[in-house]
């Protein structure tokens, strides 16, 4: 039985819509953040590079990190599915 991980928060910045998009990629769906998570990240990514990020900020870059895990997991997770019909069916 394949365990899906568990998110306990999400950030205060992270929009209730159309934080991820899906795109197809070899007939297969794609998660991804949203350009304006994106975005987001970005930013707390520069100023991390120029200044340290205060505790609200680590938290919130942390989350996302979460979150990126958690759809590449999903990714993943699709496209053994996909890989392991496909070989079956042949």
């Amino acid at each position: 039985m394949l365990l899906l991980p568990k998110l306990q928060n999400l950030p205060k910045s992270f929009p209730v819509e159309g934080a991820v998009r899906i795109e197809l990629v070899e007939g297969m769906p794609i998660f991804r953040a949203s350009s304006t998570v994106q975005e987001r990240i970005e930013t707390l990514l520069e100023k991390q590079q120029t200044l340290p990020l205060n505790s609200e900020e680590e938290q919130e870059l942390d989350l996302y990190e979460e979150i990126d895990d958690y759809l590449s997991f999903i990714n993943r997770t699709v496209r053994n599915l996909y890989l392991t019909r496909n070989q079956s069916d042949l």
